[in-house]
């Protein structure tokens, strides 16, 4: 496990991205050298995927590095922060997106989907996340919506949710 700004080697139970080699890892990507290159670090091939390994030696997927938010210098893993806002009686699902913060850098945005019959009411879910979130992984703001937007397998479209946000930006993180 390594945290992937820095690339430095992480300890059990820190989240961090997964890093393989071997004989059966791929050589690389047929006719892009420059994805290749980015693709590994020396020998080691950035799969992408983070996680944790436990005190055991178990690997646990948890979130995709690309969907990492960096506030602050800190790494925000949205797959944690959603399934902390996913125990909140009242919420039927939800995404978290990093969005602009001119402090910051990054924070992180819930957009929530309440349960069938009942009311959200976005300051109880902040002070839900304060009591189970370290400060720099809480949404700084909570948006209420219908549904959220889905492709046609039904996976959640973040970037879409993301984009209104980054628009105008020269950069989208």
């Amino acid at each position: 496990m390594v945290d992937p700004p820095t690339e430095a080697e992480l300890p059990d139970g820190v989240l961090g991205e997964f890093q393989i080699r071997g004989p059966q890892v791929m050589a690389g990507y047929w006719q892009r050298a420059a994805d290749t290159a980015a693709a590994f670090d020396g020998a080691w091939f950035r799969t992408g995927d983070a996680g944790r390994r436990d005190a055991d030696g178990y690997f646990y997927i948890e979130d995709r590095v690309k969907d990492i938010i960096i506030s602050g210098g800190e790494n925000v893993y949205p797959a944690e922060v959603e399934r902390v806002i996913s125990e909140f009686p009242d919420v039927a699902e939800c995404a978290v997106i990093g969005v602009p913060d001119d402090k910051w850098g990054e924070a992180a945005r819930a957009v929530v989907v309440a349960k069938d019959g009942t009311t959200l009411d976005s300051a109880k879910l902040l002070e839900f996340c304060a009591t189970r979130l370290a400060s720099y992984k809480r949404p700084k703001a909570i948006e209420i919506v219908g549904a959220l937007p889905r492709n046609a397998t039904g996976k959640i479209l973040k970037r879409d949710i993301r984009a209104p946000y980054w628009a105008g930006r020269s950069r989208a993180v």
